[in-house]
């Protein structure tokens, strides 16, 4: 989520339509949390402790396959290429920011190149990834919260007391064709960099399935008591971080608030405070990189268990974990593009796991009274949030088709 956070406020033409449609997603994407902490444990005796899992049974085996398994499989590790990205890219913020003299010459000799700094945090990550399960990466996730809503409040505190840039506009600058398609298609891709802001239920109800359950008291109250408060903290950072980004820099954005910022306030900024804000980015992306990687590790220890008939040795565990991190620095180091290629991929696979499908599996599951206002409304939002995937998908192609893609090929 945080490069999407970083990037999508240079998007907002206007604030009140953006403050809007970030409340509406905000909104949206939590009731369809609900939805899924619900539909946990909605058989007696089983706990759908997998996305995938979940939509086999409300979709059957083979939709439910062919529906989720894609987006799954693209949201855990795809997430985690866009990390390294993210991470491996900060890194070397990070050092141009405290090599920097203060005449901004920096020391290009001793300074690692784009694939260099993403193996550099590929191997922090690896490290940090030897925990067994998501149980154990609970104090991990907590230091990772800590850390992003720490830098989420420093970039928009420093931003207010900076100040606007003499140069800020509030014009749109998405697009030179003023026809009514290209207008139409900048909206679309505005609110979709909104709307794939949000995101983690694929792996929302593995974390639920760490939670104790039996017959008297559900795994439900206390997951749902802590959604709500890490939704509230989420709040308390991004719509600041939005209404400010856009307030301090307008259109002037490019590259986001993780580029602009020091572009914008060098001078006004220490060394010190730009490098600490570097770290905790890093420090998210980081333990943010365990949360999304671990269904992965669990999956590849559930298949080793069935063919082995065994426990999964450490040696064995280690392994994965360095299969997986090679594999996700090799795509990011081939693909280190895949960024611009987000509304594309999120239209396809984010948007309907987090607004589409857990209304029909609700739908499907519980079987609410044909027509009533539940099964109106669920079938309402789920139409609407396929609707939107398409609609997505065709605006990002429609823009990748008139301004090219810079395809950088293993040059990060």
């Amino acid at each position: 989520m945080v490069n999407i956070l970083l990037t999508f406020s240079k998007y907002l033409s206007y604030r009140v339509w953006g403050s809007v449609s970030l409340s509406i997603a905000f909104v949206w994407q939590l009731y369809t949390i609900f939805l899924l902490i619900k539909l946990h444990e909605s058989f007696p005796g089983i706990r759908h402790s997998r996305y995938l899992f979940l939509a086999m049974a409300a979709f059957g085996r083979r939709l439910g396959k062919v529906a989720a398994l894609f987006p799954v499989m693209y949201l855990s590790g795809g997430n985690c290429v866009i990390l390294i990205i993210t991470g491996g890219g900060t890194m070397k913020l990070l050092f141009k920011t405290l090599c920097d003299n203060d005449h901004n010459l920096t020391c290009n000799s001793h300074s690692l190149s784009g694939a260099e700094w993403f193996l550099v945090f590929t191997c922090l990550a690896i490290l940090m990834a030897q925990l067994p399960n998501l149980n154990s990466v609970a104090y991990v996730s907590l230091i990772g919260g800590v850390s992003a809503i720490t830098y989420c409040t420093l970039f928009w505190t420093l931003s207010v007391r900076n100040g606007r840039p003499t140069s800020v506009s509030y014009t749109t600058s998405l697009s030179k064709d003023h026809s009514d398609m290209a207008n139409f298609t900048d909206i679309i891709n505005a609110i979709g960099l909104i709307v794939i802001a949000f995101r983690g239920h694929n792996v929302l109800l593995e974390i639920q399935g760490t939670l104790p359950s039996n017959v008297e008291e559900t795994s439900e109250k206390p997951m749902r008591r802590g959604v709500t408060i890490a939704y509230i903290l989420i709040a308390i950072c991004i719509f600041p971080l939005a209404i400010v980004g856009f307030w301090a820099y307008g259109n002037q954005i490019n590259g986001g608030l993780l580029i602009a910022f020091p572009q914008f306030h060098r001078e006004q900024v220490s060394k010190f405070t730009m490098g600490a804000m570097y770290v905790l980015l890093i420090i998210h992306c980081l333990t943010s990189f365990q949360v999304y990687a671990m269904p992965v590790f669990d999956n590849l220890e559930i298949r080793y268990t069935v063919i082995k008939n065994h426990r999964c040795p450490r040696l064995v565990r280690t392994c994965f974990r360095i299969f997986f991190g090679g594999l996700t620095f090799f795509i990011a180091v081939t693909f280190p593009f895949l960024p611009s290629l987000s509304l594309l991929l999120g239209g396809m696979t984010l948007v309907p796991i987090t607004y589409a499908y857990p209304c029909f599996m609700w739908l499907a599951i519980k079987k609410p009274r044909k027509k009533g206002v539940v099964w109106c409304f669920n079938i309402a939002l789920g139409c609407l949030g396929m609707i939107l995937g398409a609609l997505l998908v065709t605006a990002a192609l429609r823009t990748l088709i008139i301004r090219g893609l810079k395809a950088n090929f293993f040059h990060p």
